[in-house]
C-alpha cells in the first residue's frame, strides 16, 4: 500500500478527504520505459479502486430536529450496535470514516455540528443539547441496539466526545483520536452546567524552518493539573475511554493531555484508561492507508500549520489505531449480528 500511504497532494496543504462515499477513491496507475525527464513508452496501465460502501450497506440521510447527519446501516436487518462519528474543527459533514465502521457491523451517525446546511457557518460553543439531540435520536431507532451508544472523535470531535460521555446518559464506550480532554476555545454549556474555555496565547506561535507555523504550544498553561477547571469531567463517563494519541501531533500535546486525563480518572476513583500511543504519528490519525496531512490551512488561524507526523511511522499507526477501534466497540457495544 505504499504508493497510496504515501501520496503527497499536487497543491501545498491539501488534505486528502473522501467527500462522496458513493464513489470509489480512484487511483490511475502508469508504468513507463525508462526514467524522466526524456521521452518514455507506456508499458501499461491500470485503475486501483478503494471502496468506502461494502456491499449491502445503506446510507441514509438525517434532517430530524436540529440534527444534521449521516447515517450508515450494515448489511442485515439489525439491530446493531451503534456510533456516533464526530470530526475536528474544520466543520461540514465527513462521511467517509462512517461508512467503513457501517462495512465493519456498526451502524454509525456522521454527525455535523457546524459549517454545513443550516447549521452555525463556524464553531462558537460547545453546546451539548445538540448532541444530546443525536444521542436520543441514535437510542430511538428501531435499527440500533441498545442500551448505550459508542462515540468516535478525532481532535476538537474527540473532545466534543468526552463532554458527551462526562454529561449524557447512555454512552457505553468513547474513543479519542488526538483530543485534549480540555475545553480549548470556546465554553462549554449543558443544561446548567458550563465549563470555561483554556484559551491560547497567540505569542507562542513558533515559525518552523519550513516557514510553516507549529501552534503545539499556544494554548495556556495547565495550572493545577488533573484539577483544572477548563478540563473535562470525565470521571463523570459511564463507559470506558480510549486515547489514541500521536507522539508527535503537533496541534496540541495529545500525549501530555493522555496522560493529564489517566490522573484524573485515577484522582476520582476510576480505572486507568487505555493509552495507546504512536511514536512518529501527526495528529490527523485517519482509517488505514490515508495519505498523512503533514500541514493544511488551519480553520481558525486561517494560515498554513503542521500536525507533524513520519509518513511511514504515521501510515503503521494508523493500521493499527484502526484495528484497536474496531476491537475496542467489539468489546464494549457487543458484536454485529451474523449476516
Amino acid at each position: 500500500m505504499g504508493l497510496f500511504w504515501a501520496l503527497e497532494p499536487e497543491k501545498p496543504f491539501w488534505r486528502f478527504l473522501k467527500r462522496d462515499v458513493q464513489t470509489p477513491f480512484a487511483v490511475e496507475l502508469e508504468v513507463f520505459d525508462g526514467h524522466e525527464p526524456e521521452t518514455q513508452r507506456l508499458l501499461g496501465r491500470a485503475v486501483h479502486e478503494r471502496d468506502f460502501l461494502a456491499p449491502g450497506v445503506r446510507r441514509e440521510p438525517v434532517r430530524a430536529g436540529r440534527v444534521r447527519a449521516t447515517l450508515f446501516l450494515p448489511p442485515g436487518s439489525g439491530p446493531f450496535p451503534g456510533i456516533i462519528d464526530i470530526f475536528g474543527v474544520g466543520g461540514g459533514l465527513l462521511e467517509y470514516r462512517a461508512s467503513l465502521l457501517a462495512g465493519h457491523g456498526f451502524a454509525t451517525l456522521a454527525l455535523a455540528y457546524c459549517s454545513f446546511e443550516d447549521l452555525p457557518k463556524k464553531f462558537d460553543t460547545i453546546d451539548l443539547d445538540y448532541f444530546e439531540e443525536a444521542l436520543c435520536y441514535m437510542l430511538q431507532h428501531t435499527q440500533i441496539k441498545g442500551p448505550g451508544i459508542g462515540l468516535l472523535g478525532i481532535s476538537l470531535g474527540a473532545d466534543i466526545c468526552l463532554s458527551m460521555a462526562s454529561f449524557l446518559k447512555n454512552v457505553s464506550a468513547t474513543v479519542s483520536i488526538n483530543g485534549s480532554g480540555f475545553i480549548g476555545n470556546k465554553a462549554m454549556y449543558y443544561k446548567e452546567n458550563s465549563i470555561p474555555p483554556l484559551g491560547h496565547d497567540l505569542r507562542r506561535v513558533k515559525v518552523a524552518f519550513s516557514g510553516l507555523l507549529d501552534i503545539v504550544d499556544i494554548r495556556n498553561d495547565i495550572v493545577r493539573g488533573c484539577e483544572n477547571p477548563c478540563m473535562i469531567p470525565i470521571e463523570k463517563a459511564q463507559g470506558p475511554i480510549l486515547f489514541i494519541v500521536g507522539q508527535d501531533d503537533h496541534n496540541w500535546r495529545s500525549e501530555f493531555c493522555a496522560q493529564i486525563a489517566s490522573e484524573r480518572l485515577q484522582a476520582h476513583g476510576k480505572e486507568k484508561p487505555q493509552i495507546i500511543s504512536y511514536p512518529g504519528a501527526g495528529h490527523y490519525i485517519e482509517p488505514p492507508y490515508f495519505p498523512m496531512c503533514p500541514a493544511s490551512l488551519h480553520k481558525l488561524l486561517d494560515k498554513p500549520v503542521m500536525w507533524g507526523g513520519e509518513p511511514r511511522a504515521h501510515s503503521k499507526a494508523q493500521v493499527d489505531a484502526w484495528k484497536q477501534i474496531l476491537t475496542f466497540f467489539t468489546k464494549h457495544l457487543g458484536p454485529s449480528p451474523k449476516l
